[in-house]
């Protein structure tokens, strides 16, 4: 007899991708594998081993801390891809057809979900039993009575709750999908391109408030983002100057600081930039605003990466989406290696028509950048009150601290500085490590 749940499972229409994840596709199997004789027993047994194997591995892949089964549903579901979760993304109306199919598969789902496991144990760890392998039954049934614990967390909690009919609920997944967006755009803040969006899951975590100095600097940056993040016309950011002096940073803790006002981080590679085209047609119609992050941009000649950039800040036929603005940084200002064979002599101007193309056309994609902000080497003040705040955020500084102990450390981070990689934000945190981590210097162990 075939079991209901399959029929649920193979009904699904507009969540039909969770079909084929690990999690429904070894349930389907392993209740199609209870439907068949025990002519083979131990090879029947094998297979079901084998399959209970990889659901339960396919539930404890989703790392909470007690995984279940209807939590790994729940979690899948409120993170899929498709027409329906893209369109309550954006905040259009849904049309009912829509509205329909959803809710009966949330209802399908829901049954899914709240399948009894320890049931489904008790029959596989038979089957094993039938073919002598009492030890693995028993670990089947013990594993089924901890997997189908119901417990949920995450944003499930507050979208699909501990029952069954997950059809009601559509309202509230709507909300959260307009509210985070949908799939990995909804759980993750930060991505990168390697051929398609992947999911930064473990992004730098560092915020506004943990960078000191470039006030100034920041302030641009941020004005542009909110106006960004308000929908209002901006301009393309630039990001020039010294290495380490926090551009990069700068660019991380924005989107840090606004990722639950709908802002994601794309961190796109120089030699993707030739996949612009895709890159925009992926997040071009989505809901959240996306700043299209290219670090450490230059360019050793005029390439096709450098055609394609530069068609994108300007000059494209298509236009750039109204939810993208790109962020780069540098440390060249005109972003292209310049030689000095590339400046034309008087001699050479004298026979050559246009003899400054080529350098014009090195400066014109830097000029695309509606905005450049200028990052220096900082001041030996400067340099000494960002390490002093990074120390203090650390604890590794206290208002209590003498003033004897804060002149020990302002003289131990300019030495430092000046034997490592001069005075630089980047410098300050690397002394603060090295503090953090260690009651001695290198210079210490160093013979007069």
């Amino acid at each position: 007899m075939i079991n209901p749940i399959t029929i649920d499972i193979n009904s699904i229409i507009l969540f039909s991708n969770l079909r084929d994840n690990a999690l429904l596709r070894t349930l389907t199997k392993m209740l199609r594998l209870l439907t068949l004789e025990q002519d083979e027993a131990p090879q029947l047994a094998l297979r079901l081993a084998r399959s209970w194997a990889t659901f339960s591995a396919a539930i404890a892949s989703f790392g909470v801390n007690t995984p279940s089964f209807y939590h790994a549903l729940a979690f899948l579901t409120l993170t899929d891809d498709n027409q329906f979760t893209h369109i309550a993304e954006t905040g259009a109306e849904l049309p009912d057809s829509l509205v329909a199919l959803a809710k009966t598969d949330l209802s399908r789902l829901g049954r899914i979900a709240v399948y009894d496991l320890v049931a489904l144990g008790v029959q596989v760890a038979r089957r094993l039993r039938d073919a002598g392998f009492e030890q693995a039954a028993c670990s089947v049934e013990t594993e089924a009575c901890a997997l189908n614990d119901a417990g949920i967390d995450h944003a499930c909690n507050s979208v699909f709750p501990d029952h069954g009919d997950w059809g009601v609920c559509l309202p509230a997944f709507v909300q959260y999908l307009r509210a985070n967006g949908a799939g990995q755009v909804g759980l993750y803040h930060a991505f990168r391109w390697t051929g398609a969006l992947t999911p930064v899951r473990k992004p730098d975590p560092v915020r506004l408030a943990h960078l000191s100095g470039y006030e100034d600097q920041r302030s641009v940056v941020v004005a542009n983002t909110l106006r960004f993040l308000e929908g209002r016309s901006v301009n393309n950011l630039l990001l020039y100057g010294d290495r380490g002096t926090g551009k990069s940073a700068t660019v991380k803790a924005i989107c840090n600081e606004y990722a639950d006002r709908g802002l994601r981080l794309l961190e796109v590679p120089k030699q993707s930039l030739s996949a612009l085209s895709a890159i925009l047609e992926t997040v071009g119609s989505r809901a959240m605003r996306f700043i299209i992050f290219i670090d450490d941009l230059s360019f050793d000649t005029i390439d096709d990466f450098f055609t394609s950039l530069k068609m994108l800040l300007e000059g494209n036929i298509e236009a750039r989406p109204a939810n993208v603005v790109i962020y780069a940084t540098s440390n060249r200002r005109h972003l292209v290696k310049e030689r000095l064979a590339d400046r034309p002599t008087t001699a050479q101007a004298a026979f050559e028509i246009r003899a400054f193309d080529t350098m014009q056309e090195q400066y014109s994609l830097a000029d695309r950048f509606g905005l450049t902000v200028v990052y220096t080497s900082p001041s030996q003040d400067e340099y000494l009150s960002i390490a002093e705040h990074i120390a203090t955020q650390r604890g590794l500084l206290l208002p209590e601290t003498s003033a004897a102990d804060r002149d020990t450390f302002r003289q131990n981070a300019l030495r430092w500085e000046r034997w490592f990689n001069g005075l630089s934000p980047r410098t300050a945190v690397q002394y603060v490590d090295w503090l953090a981590g260690s009651a001695s210097f290198p210079w210490e162990s160093v013979n007069p």
